[in-house]
């Protein structure tokens, strides 16, 4: 009895989810955010309005780009200060290889989590075999 209610239970709506990041010896080298607003410079050519584009403050956008280019050990945007022309900003072969390598793993990471939403619509049984407490 125990083990079917859990089954019913668990087959309630539940959904397995996740974030997924690169981490380095300094903190997220690479994550969701990030690559966003590695996209958005690629889109935009500048890295003030990449962050306006994401209601994100300038300065926060320098420290988290600041941030990837140590940690990568390159740079990932190249920048030119302001003046008459203006600035801009533009990703780097190593930024677009960035983006690229999150992107596949974040689609890859998606796949398994809808595979673990299948199972768990399924039940539990599979994996609780003829248990009936539950696991610790």
């Amino acid at each position: 009895m125990k083990n079917n209610m859990m089954q019913n239970t668990m087959k309630s709506g539940l959904k397995w989810r996740g974030r997924l990041w690169l981490e380095g010896e300094e903190g997220t080298f690479l994550g969701y955010g990030r690559v966003v607003l590695l996209e958005r410079i690629r889109e935009y050519g500048s890295l003030a309005q990449a962050a306006r584009s994401m209601e994100m403050s300038y300065k926060h956008a320098w420290d988290l780009l600041d941030s990837m280019n140590r940690q990568a050990g390159c740079k990932l945007v190249e920048t030119c200060r302001g003046g008459k022309q203006g600035g801009g900003a533009k990703l780097t072969p190593a930024g677009v290889k960035a983006i690229a390598l999150f992107r596949y793993y974040h689609a890859r990471f998606q796949e398994m989590l809808a595979e673990m939403d299948q199972v768990l619509a399924g039940g539990l049984e599979w994996k609780l075999g003829d248990r009936t407490e539950t696991p610790e």
